[in-house]
């Protein structure tokens, strides 16, 4: 029983990561553009959400918890909207190859990201010495630490503020783009931008405002993975990087739904740390244990396809750059 509830955690904390990433992406190709930045992305928000709480803690005797929490927010959205805008600014300005593109902005925000890591860590005293305490466990609080509810309270309440806030994400972006007049104009621009623009919509608009809006919400997943996954910590070890993948593969496997992103976040969690509760597996097994996401993911990519269903379907415009004269 302790296994499960320890696997379930180790899932929830685990999804939340790549559900706030897997959300982002979802509006940004719904506009229409692919962005494979989004490792870099979350980088960004994580090295700044840390070196705004850096700079606060160590400007102070006595960090207050809340500026703690606004300062990490603010920074992580700030810097992963930037890192949404030049992506539009490169393909939706300039019509550049959005694969090519949102590729080089991963490894422009992991290398950005790892160069103000380490600048950190010396400033820190060393090689993994920074640590924001103050503001990290002011996101890992819980209800659990203050009540005792048993099982219930291990399995639900045992997580910071943002595990919730990421379900709240996902719940609202679904309910925008199926139930409201701007979120259908913008899956009418991700379906045919030639038609919606025709109609009076701003394409251009629409489409920078989603893809940053987008990056932001992706930000938080780094955000949440440096102040909760890692406790305050930074370390130069690829990880943010393999979850923002996960969180790509996510898109994919919610077949385009924020809803579906919830419990795909959470299922991914389970398939990737089960190994860790199976006895006696070798190191060969457990490499292949953590490709159960992206196997599970090609194997609702190939039924899909196979389906031909079209609301399975991504947009019909993903990832094609659009020039008003050429409609």
């Amino acid at each position: 029983m302790t296994g499960i509830i320890s696997l379930i955690q180790a899932a929830i904390v685990f999804g939340t990561v790549i559900m706030f990433g897997a959300v982002g992406e979802t509006v940004t190709e719904k506009s229409g553009n692919l962005n494979l930045g989004v490792p870099g992305i979350m980088y960004l928000g994580g090295i700044a959400s840390l070196a705004g709480a850096f700079f606060y803690e160590n400007s102070t005797d006595s960090p207050k918890r809340v500026v703690c929490v606004l300062i990490a927010l603010l920074c992580a959205v700030a810097a992963s909207a930037l890192g949404g805008l030049i992506y539009s600014f490169l393909t939706i300005t300039l019509r550049a190859n959005q694969n090519v593109t949102g590729l080089t902005l991963s490894i422009f925000g992991s290398g950005v990201a790892n160069f103000f890591g380490g600048s950190l860590n010396k400033l820190a005293g060393g090689v993994g010495q920074i640590s924001v305490e103050a503001t990290s466990s002011a996101f890992r609080y819980s209800i659990a630490d203050s009540v005792n509810l048993g099982v219930f309270g291990k399995l639900f309440l045992s997580y910071g503020f943002l595990a919730y806030l990421a379900i709240v994400a996902a719940v609202i972006t679904q309910i925008f783009l199926t139930n409201t007049h701007k979120g259908l104009n913008l899956r009418a621009v991700g379906e045919n931008p030639g038609t919606a623009d025709a109609a009076g919509i701003s394409v251009i608009a629409t489409k920078y405002i989603a893809t940053c809006a987008g990056a932001a919400i992706s930000g938080l997943g780094g955000l949440f993975y440096v102040m909760d996954y890692t406790k305050g910590t930074w370390a130069n070890d690829a990880s943010i990087e393999t979850l923002g993948w996960l969180a790509v593969a996510l898109v994919i496997f919610a077949t385009w739904k924020p809803k579906n992103v919830i419990w795909g976040a959470y299922l991914f969690g389970v398939l990737y740390w089960m190994y860790f509760y199976i006895p006696n597996l070798t190191r060969s097994s457990q490499e292949i244990f953590k490709m159960l996401p992206y196997v599970v993911t090609i194997i609702v990519l190939i039924i899909t396809s196979l389906r031909k269903k079209r609301e399975q379907q991504p947009p019909m415009s993903l990832g094609l750059s659009y020039f008003r004269e050429e409609r």
